[in-house]
Parts: C-alpha cells; structure tokens; sequence
C-alpha cells in the first residue's frame, strides 16, 4: 500500500467519450485557484487532484477538481460515501474546500461509518458550469478514478466501490440528477438542493438520458427555497424540481418534496432535515455486508403528505389522498421533522448535545483543548469555557451564520463551513502560572442547548 506521508496525488485521465455538451479548450481559460484549509478536527483526511488538460480530447473533463476525502477515526470499513457536491461558480468552488471539514456532516458520516466527500472543481467566473455539472462531460469517469486513486492512499480499498449519497446544490443537483440515471445500482438516496436537470432535458436544453428503472428506486428529496418560484433568474430551480418530484412520484419513486419557505437559492438550515433523511436511507439500504447490492426500500412502509401543504404526514397506509402525488418521506422521525421544516425552514430539537472530552489544560499558558462531537441534531453553535463554576468566555465569542442559525464554523450560501476554521481552543488570559484551577468546557448546540 502507499504511504500515508504522501495524500495528496495528482491524476490525469484521457477519456474518450461523447460529449454531451462541447466547449473549445482555447475558450476554457485559466482555472481557479482554490483557498488552503490550514485546520483540520480530526484526521485522517486524503486529496486528490485532477487537473486542468492543457489540450483536452473529447469527452475528457475539462476543469481541474480537487477531491478531498474524511474517514472517520476507527472506521475499519467504509460502508458508504457522502458526497457533499458545491453548486457553480467560483464562490461556490471556493466554499465547497472545506466541505469535508464540516462537523455536523462528519457526525452523519460517523454514526453510519460512511466517508465524507468534499469535491471542488476549478471553475472560474468565465468558464462555463456545465463542463463538469453534466457528468458526461468526463466528471463522472475523474469522480470514479478519483475513488479508486483515495481508496489507494488512504488504505481503505473500498472506497473505490463504497455506494454513494448525493448532496448537490443547484449545479451539484444537476449532477446528481444526471448521475442518478447513469449508476442508479451505486446510489444510497439523493438529495437535490435547488437543482436538477430534469427540466433541461425534458425540454430539450439538453440531451435527454434514459431512465433505468433502477433509478426509481432511489429515495429522492428535492428542496427548493419558496422565494425561487418567483424569482426571475432561479425559479427555473423551483420549476424544474417540482416537476421532477411530479414525474417521479407518478412512477411510484420513493421522493419528497420540501420546499424551505424561509429562502431563495441559498441553501440555508436544510441540513436539520437533509442530514436526518441521509441517516434514515443509510439506515435502510446499506447492505449487511460490504460489497452486497443496496436493499431495496418498500414504498409503502414510508410516510405520504400531501405537496405544497403543511399537514401533518401519515403512515402510507393510513394515506387518503392521492399517493401517487404525495411526498414521499422514509420514516416518522423525518416525517416529523419534514412538517417542521416546511412550516418555519428549520427543525427543532430538545435533545441537549454530546459532552466534550479530553479536556486539557497548559498551565503555564492558560491553554485550554479539548475533543467534541457536533451534535447529531443540531450540529455545534459554541463552546462555553468556564473555570472554578464560572463562565471565563465562549468560543466563538459570537457565532455566526447570516445564511440560518448562527454556528460554530459559521455556514456560507452553499452549506459548508467558512475560513478560517475555528479550532477547539481557548486561552485562559487571566490565569496565573502555576495556579490550580478546575475547568469545564460545555457544548451549546445550534438550538442553544448545552451539554450536560
């Protein structure tokens, strides 16, 4: 096996495929320059990079993308990857680096012993997005390579096979759409952050996939903002996944539709009920030993609600309405959390957060560290530091989050933490060297419970 000193590798491929959407390489451009992520919680974590064709052949990918990859500590056997897919753009490239770093996601990831996946493609402003949000444009075949070069350095060889949740915003569901069609049989569940394809090609923008039945198995989630429907340049996103949620629904498709009526296009606290939906599919399709196919999920032991309302979801078979049309959800708890959602575009919690560990203190500089899980529920808004019984200060001193509830790692417009990283990590100023004293570190989570 490669040695762990060495995670960062650079691969290049030459495909030759068709092209479902052709740009001249003299028209690409120069790639964008992705920001460094200096801090890191918990390792290990892998990268790899493909990068820009100086002359690429058709079908090859034509941007540069990095990868970088989070195993969660004592994994023996990666179960599965979550694959926290940016949307496009050169923001969204750059907030998609840290991705991987993100604590809440980390704590999905652990609980179901998945790897967390942060892709960020080299877009810059004038090159176009569909060169990679269209798989097959050759960012299919570098995502798949890019698993099989991870599964190498980071010595865990089933990350090459491991099966799949897609998360994407806006571009990232456009991917995610079109990779649902073209490997339905490595598909966990996918949720479509205000982005889809379906309408692209239905009215011929693009050319338009065939559908195997096999995607129509795959639990689904689209979530637009309801401030979309109406707006002049993203309504497309709202049009695009009711449709699609309509067409697939009528197939009998385990899918749901949750529109945030609190935003636009940013993707605001969707993660209250996008993380637990991931949870409940991982839960139901995983198989019981690695490397067997995905269970397939029975339609009518889920939950049904009727679209664009707020009423209280049922158990299918208790459903009186129209199930063909209904939204789909996988269980009562996401069912539960589903109706909050779309009634205030954010879930509740009064579960209190984990327990920081392996408190520890320099004395003779008055550093405090210590280890924390976020909170399964609610992720991680602060840290509350206190010594002999009494609060000394918080980390950070104010949280942050202009995009939904403030946050530890602060949140941009497409769900990943900011720069730069906060790192678990106080210093007691007004300590005196030698000086005995207790200290306590407690966990607020977003919600502002605290840790018992």
């Amino acid at each position: 096996m490669p040695s762990r000193r060495f995670p960062i590798f650079l691969v290049i491929l030459v495909l030759v495929l068709p092209s479902a959407f052709s740009v001249r390489a003299q028209e690409i451009g120069p790639p964008l320059k992705l920001p460094r992520v200096d801090a890191s919680y918990s390792a290990p974590y892998y990268t790899t990079e493909y990068s820009q064709p100086i002359d690429p052949k058709e079908g090859q990918l034509q941007l540069g993308v990095t990868y970088t990859l989070w195993i969660p500590e004592g994994v023996e056997h990666v179960r599965g990857i979550i694959v926290h897919q940016h949307g496009c753009g050169e923001g969204s490239c750059k907030g998609s680096v840290t991705a991987a770093h993100d604590l809440h996601w980390q704590e999905l990831a652990r609980r179901n012993e998945c790897a967390l996946l942060g892709p960020s493609f080299h877009q810059a402003a004038e090159q176009n997005c569909r060169l990679w949000c269209d798989p097959r444009n050759g960012s299919d075949d570098v995502f798949i390579s890019s698993l099989q070069k991870l599964a190498q350095i980071s010595e865990h060889p089933e990350v090459a096979t491991a099966p799949w949740c897609l998360w994407g915003h806006s571009g990232g569901g456009f991917w995610a759409s079109l990779m649902q069609v073209a490997y339905p049989e490595r598909i966990v569940a996918i949720w479509f952050q205000s982005g889809t394809a379906y309408q692209s090609w239905t009215n011929g923008e693009i050319a338009a996939p065939t559908i195997p039945d096999a995607a129509m198995h795959i639990p689904m989630m689209a979530n637009p903002g309801r401030k979309e429907e109406t707006h002049e340049r993203f309504h497309r996103a709202w049009d695009g996944s009711l449709a699609m949620f309509k067409a697939y629904r009528a197939q009998g498709a385990p899918v749901g539709f949750a529109p945030d009526p609190a935003t636009g296009h940013e993707t605001g606290d969707s993660r209250y009920l996008a993380i637990p939906f991931f949870d409940a599919c991982l839960r139901l399709r995983l198989p019981d030993q690695i490397g067997d196919p995905l269970k397939v999920i029975d339609v009518s032991d889920g939950w049904l609600a009727p679209v664009l309302s707020t009423d209280a979801p049922v158990p299918a078979e208790d459903y009186s309405g129209d199930a063909a049309s209904a939204v789909w959800l996988p269980n009562e708890a996401v069912a539960r959390a589903w109706q909050d959602f779309v009634k205030t575009g954010t879930v509740s919690d009064t579960s209190p957060p984990p327990v920081p560990t392996d408190v520890k203190v320099d004395t003779a500089t008055g550093t405090i560290t210590w280890k924390a899980a976020a909170d399964f529920q609610s992720g991680i808004q602060a840290f509350v530091i206190e010594r002999d019984g009494r609060r000394i200060g918080q980390v950070p001193g104010q949280p942050q989050n202009r995009f939904g509830r403030p946050l530890f790692q602060g949140m941009s417009y497409g769900d990943t933490p900011v720069l730069p990283l906060l790192e678990f990590r106080f210093v007691d100023t007004d300590a005196k060297p030698g000086n005995s004293h207790e200290y306590r570190v407690i966990n607020v989570n977003s919600v502002g419970l605290r840790s018992q």
